[in-house]
Order: C-alpha cells, then sequence, then structure tokens
C-alpha cells in the first residue's frame, strides 16, 4: 500500500504541471498570443501525448501560420484518436485544401478527393456541420468541371444549410449566383439573409456586390448606413 502510495504522490505533481501549462496556455491561445502558447502546448504533450484539447490548440497554431503539413500532422492524430469527431475532419480537410492551392496542378488535382472526403465525413458525423458545407460549395464552384466542378452539387450544399441555418443558406445561394455573375439573384439571396439575420455579415456582402460588382456605390453605402442605424436602435 506504501508502495502504491509513493508512485502517486510522485506521478500527482507532473498532472498538476501539465494542467498548469495548459491552462496558461489556453489563456495566451485566447489573447492571440500564439507564439507563447505554443511551447506550453507542446510541454503538456511531452506529459501527454493524446491530449485532445492540446493538440487541436497546436494544429491550429500551425494552420495560422501556414505550416499545413504540421497541421495536418496534428489534426490527423486527432482524427485517430477520436474518428467521431467531425470537426477534426474538416480541419484536416481545409489544411489539405490550402496546401493544394500551393502545389502545382497536377499534385493539387490527385488532393481532390482526399479533400471532399474530408469534408464529407464531417459532415456524415455532425449532420449539422454548417461550414464542411460551405467548404464543399466553395471546392464545387473552384474546380473546373472536367475535374468535377459543379454548380448543382454546390447548390445541393446551399439547399442543405438553407434547411440547418436559413441566413447561411441565403447567404450561399447569393455566393453561388455572385459567382456566376447572376448579381440580380445574387441581390436578392443577400437581401433574404439580411431579412432573416440581420448581422453585420449579412449588410456587408449586399454592399460589396452593389460596390464591386453592380457599380453602385450609392446603394453600397446606403446599405452600410442602414446596418450602423440599426445597431445605433
Amino acid at each position: 500500500m506504501k508502495y502504491k502510495l509513493f508512485w502517486i504522490f510522485l506521478i500527482v505533481p507532473f498532472l498538476n504541471f501539465a494542467q498548469s501549462d495548459f491552462s496558461k496556455a489556453e489563456k495566451l491561445f485566447q489573447q492571440e498570443q500564439y507564439s507563447l502558447a505554443k511551447p506550453l502546448f507542446e510541454n503538456v504533450l511531452k506529459e501527454n501525448p493524446n491530449h485532445l484539447k492540446a493538440l487541436e490548440y497546436l494544429g491550429d497554431i500551425a494552420g495560422m501560420n501556414k505550416s499545413w503539413d504540421n497541421a495536418m500532422a496534428y489534426y490527423g492524430k486527432l482524427k485517430q484518436l477520436n474518428p467521431k469527431e467531425g470537426n477534426y475532419f474538416y480541419k484536416y480537410g481545409g489544411c489539405l485544401g490550402m496546401k493544394a492551392k500551393e502545389c502545382n496542378k497536377f499534385k493539387a488535382l490527385s488532393m481532390i478527393g482526399d479533400i471532399k472526403s474530408a469534408f464529407e465525413k464531417a459532415i456524415q458525423l455532425n449532420p449539422n456541420h454548417i461550414e464542411a458545407r460551405w467548404a464543399l460549395i466553395e471546392v464545387y464552384l473552384q474546380l473546373p468541371g472536367i475535374v468535377g466542378g459543379s454548380e448543382k452539387k454546390a447548390q445541393h450544399y446551399a439547399a442543405e444549410l438553407l434547411r440547418i441555418s436559413p441566413v447561411d443558406g441565403y447567404l450561399a445561394k447569393g455566393h453561388i449566383a455572385e459567382y456566376f455573375e447572376r448579381y440580380k439573384e445574387a441581390e436578392s439571396n443577400y437581401a433574404k439573409a439580411i431579412a432573416v439575420g440581420g448581422s453585420k455579415t449579412t449588410y456587408q456582402k449586399l454592399a460589396d456586390l452593389y460596390k464591386n460588382k453592380m457599380n453602385q456605390p450609392q446603394k453600397a453605402k446606403l446599405v452600410l448606413e442602414t446596418y450602423q442605424d440599426k445597431k445605433k436602435s
């Protein structure tokens, strides 16, 4: 019994130390002091290599630094440790997509299947995953039709967003219409997003459309003024 107690007392200080490092690192991360948080999270992993939150934070920091391979290594380990968490697949797919943008075209094309699969898996695990649907919309818009680009598939995920989050659905439909230069259709959908959500983002999207695509700067100004008045009321 004394032998067991000895090991308990020996281990507890190390656990407390790791927990202290994690708490400090998490606070620094929330304060956007990522370079200071990183070594503390790494210390946590030395004591507990399977610490899920430390792994995720380090993946996030690597992603912010555009270290895509490092970020994918962290998210890849998270997928193995907890294969039922959709957000890990979403983050992995996002880093894979960013890496593909920096590769030559042939290498990037070979990565498309894995990128789609990661986002689709995120949705399978979390049927209400909004960000993964946005990511797939962008994939299907950006890809040429000959290698899998499809407005129909982009519209499919926009329709799913409309069911899950109407404001995201209308913004997605507006984004697709804007991409294909159907500006009146985009205008209509952004106006619906404002009516449903009324967030700064919804007003900004309509204002940007007026200013940058429809050459109507006065309308853009009026939209933003309307938002400012709404905030004051």
